[in-house]
């Protein structure tokens, strides 16, 4: 029997009261709850096994329209290894959310290791914002959650701002001052800035119609991170601010992306139109060597001015017409340049003749107009001058059909093939003087050159005094009398000249040009009740035509007599 002392008993007591309690706790009892241990032992959700490091995380500040990245860690606080499942997000109004990194899938996840899962958030409205994160796994409750939350900040007007899922850049459109009469264009794109495919049901301008804004687009479906772009075209139609809204309708959270549109109309003053517009990139471009044709003062008789009009545009340009103003003021064109029709192109030009040709007295205030398809599409030329004396319009040159038959007999400048002057019966000693004649003009006429404009040899003549079988006529080069079927030398061409009705004929190489006479400048010569130039050629209107001659060839006697001989 072991028996005990009294001091060593209160020694024993002594030792057992101040050893910790745990010791008596070593060791799990056999019948107690597992989930209840691990409680115990981990905190609150440790007999799920997956459990949040931070229950409640805090988000921090994020700009509105900016994107921040959150982190949210978990730990397998239980004994057997964690697998993940889906993850659900569920934001407030004021933030978007996406899971941009799960670790936690990527293997099971071992007792007592960690894994991390960033959100990517972007601030959507200024305010408080708010997150709850679930995700299921394969521990005992199947589900984890974890909180997040923090601030979108901003100051000043943007507070009131609300970004959408499809971002809009930029998110105003300000057309500025527009001062010229054009259309301004400006582009805006659309990027899908979620994680998930958006589709875009209707993108339109809500403005009222003399704002003058116009839309084109072809956005249907964005992909994550994908962009498209939309032009806004405005065309004022009235002076003053101009506004409006694009509106962009989607299937995103948001549902919508609003674009504002505004711009001012002040046009300048409208001033005189220049003569010649200024070049524009692909149009051709008419201009004229004047910017007025002028023919003075004091003019009595016709007259000419060339003008050259030239493209000096870069690309073809073709001339659709070429008129006169007036009717009654004798301008008119020469052909054989500008003409309706004509394709000018780059720096090529082409000659522009008027002549006037005065029908009254006093001052000539009329245009040309030349319609083109180039800038502005017309060219308006001013036409000046005076005359002191109006220039018959009866009295001038007539191209007639060329032929080589003459009126009034063969022509001796082109005989006729039945004419042989080297035939046998002209080889004896009394040759024929006209058939030898006729051959030596026939050598003559042939050694000169075809005239290629006959009127313009001829222009400038002018009948002075007329009658059946001779007349006068007068030209640059003084007057000079012919007769009726007798060759004649004008301009160094000769010319066969036939006197008809009403003006003679000159006749070169088949060519005919009728120079025409006004009977109304003789008629003060003529008796009464008699005609000049009848064909019947009686003895009263002969007499009447060679005084009529004798009274005006009194300064062309050299010229008559060497014509007689």
């Amino acid at each position: 029997m072991i028996k005990f002392k009294p001091y060593r008993l209160v020694i024993v007591l002594g030792l057992l009261a101040i050893l910790p309690k745990p010791l008596f706790a070593q060791g799990p009892s056999a019948f107690s709850d597992p989930g209840a241990r691990q409680a115990g032992a981990g905190g609150s959700g440790g007999a799920d096994g997956l459990v949040a490091v931070e229950a409640a995380v805090d988000g921090g500040t994020i700009p509105i329209g900016a994107t921040a990245q959150v982190v949210v860690r978990f730990k397998n606080e239980g004994s057997q290894p964690v697998e993940t499942g889906l993850i659900r997000l569920y934001p407030s109004s004021t933030v978007s959310a996406v899971t941009s990194l799960n670790q936690c899938k990527e293997e099971p996840l071992a007792s007592g290791a960690e894994c991390a899962i960033a959100l990517s958030v972007k601030g959507l409205q200024a305010g408080a914002w708010r997150l709850e994160m679930l995700m299921s796994h394969s521990g005992r409750t199947r589900l984890v959650t974890a909180t997040v939350s923090g601030t979108v900040e901003t100051s000043g007007e943007g507070a009131e701002t609300v970004t959408s899922d499809v971002q809009a850049t930029p998110d105003e459109v300000d057309f500025g001052s527009l001062t010229a009469s054009q259309t301004l264009v400006e582009p805006i794109i659309l990027r899908n800035i979620t994680s998930i495919p958006i589709k875009i049901s209707e993108i339109y301008v809500d403005a009222s119609e003399s704002a003058g804004f116009d839309l084109k687009a072809d956005c249907k479906k964005l992909e994550p991170g994908q962009a498209c772009i939309a032009t806004v075209s405005w065309s004022p139609k009235l002076r003053g601010p101009s506004s409006g809204v694009m509106v962009v309708k989607h299937d995103g959270p948001s549902a919508l992306t609003s674009v504002n549109l505004k711009g001012e109309y002040t046009p300048d003053t409208v001033n005189q139109a220049e003569v010649f517009p200024e070049a524009i990139p692909g149009r051709g471009l008419l201009v004229s060597s004047q910017t007025e044709v002028d023919f003075g003062t004091d003019v009595a008789t016709a007259s000419t001015i060339t003008v050259s009009l030239v493209n000096v545009g870069d690309s073809p340009l073709k001339i659709a017409d070429i008129a006169v103003a007036g009717a009654d003021n004798g301008l008119s064109f020469k052909t054989g340049g500008c003409s309706a029709g004509l394709v000018l192109e780059p720096i090529e030009a082409c000659p522009l003749t008027v002549t006037w040709s005065p029908t009254r007295s006093g001052t000539l205030l009329d245009d040309i107009q030349v319609v083109h398809d180039g800038a502005r599409g017309i060219l308006v030329l001013p036409i000046r001058g005076a005359s002191i004396n109006p220039v018959s319009q009866d009295q001038g040159l007539v191209m007639m059909a060329n032929t080589t038959e003459i009126i009034g007999g063969s022509d001796p400048l082109n005989p006729s093939p039945d004419v042989n002057i080297d035939s046998p019966q002209n080889d004896n000693s009394s040759a024929d003087p006209v058939a030898e004649n006729l051959g030596a003009r026939q050598e003559q006429a042939a050694a000169m050159p075809q005239i290629s404009n006959p009127m313009t040899v001829l222009d400038g003549l002018k009948i002075t005094s007329f009658s059946p079988t001779r007349a006068i006529i007068a030209g640059p080069g003084g007057s000079r009398i012919l007769f009726d079927d007798e060759e004649i030398v004008l301009g160094g061409v000769p010319w066969l000249a036939n006197i008809q009705r009403n003006g003679i004929e000159f006749s070169h190489k088949g060519q005919t040009v009728l120079l025409l006479f006004d009977r109304s400048l003789s008629s003060v010569n003529l008796p009464q009740g008699q005609s000049l130039g009848s064909g019947g050629g009686g003895s009263s209107s002969a007499s009447s035509a060679t005084s009529n001659v004798s009274e005006t060839t009194s300064d062309t006697e050299t010229t008559e007599t060497e014509t007689s001989n």
